[in-house]
């Protein structure tokens, strides 16, 4: 319970600086968890994807690899779909890559969006917090100039030390913020970097596949 009421008297004695910065705050946590949520199933449905996907290419049932994308949501139905739409009509490998290439352009911003407003939140928050810093030293200087000079340097302190705070809570929201925008960056990377993956993959079964084609019919 003095925990609480410590936590309190510090939101308290900072001003009304620490409102935006709580509001802030929870603008950043709203948005970073929608954002990993829609990641992690982003990454649940890819994966589940790709099992079922990976056997028939490799066993070259492309007709129900097709199906099966065509019928799917996920982004790596989306990219491989791109490619085993075109798989062999198009005989040069270059002409599927850039067509799953495309795909990719169009998946990759709709993996990173809203995710920079988590570090714009940190940086708010952190000059929110110098700025009611310096805002509350300004009435500190202020309220010291007509004060009797033996209560000067109490008074000083006391104002300096409220005013603190704010950067104090500024920093506490920012840093977490901060370490949150790097996890979601990061797991954005893992979800391209498996998309890159299976595209690599598809285009060389494709190859191999058009190869044999071409041997054959020779």
């Amino acid at each position: 319970m003095d925990f609480l009421y410590s936590i309190v008297g510090f939101f308290a004695s900072g001003g009304i600086f620490m409102f935006p910065i709580l509001l802030v705050f929870a603008f950043g946590v709203a948005i970073a968890v929608e954002r990993y949520v829609t990641l992690a199933i982003v990454t649940n449905k890819n994966q589940a994807v790709w099992d079922k996907v990976q056997p028939l290419l490799a066993n070259g049932d492309f007709d129900e690899a097709r199906n099966m994308t065509s019928e799917d949501e996920s982004t790596i139905s989306q990219v491989l779909n791109m490619g085993l739409s075109l798989q062999g009509g198009v005989r040069r490998r270059e002409d599927i890559e850039i067509a799953m290439e495309e795909s990719m352009m169009e998946i990759v911003p709709r993996l990173e969006k809203r995710t920079p407003y988590v570090a714009l939140a940190s940086s708010i928050a952190t000059l929110l917090g110098l700025l009611g810093t310096i805002m509350g030293l300004i009435q500190a200087f202020t309220a010291v100039a007509n004060a009797n000079p033996a209560e000067k340097a109490d008074l000083l302190s006391a104002s300096i030390s409220v005013a603190m705070n704010t950067t104090a809570f500024g920093l506490m929201v920012a840093i977490p913020l901060l370490v949150v925008h790097a996890v979601l960056t990061s797991k954005t990377g893992d979800i391209v970097d498996s998309l890159e993956m299976a595209t690599v993959k598809a285009l060389n079964v494709f190859s191999k596949r058009a190869k044999r084609t071409v041997v054959a019919e020779a």
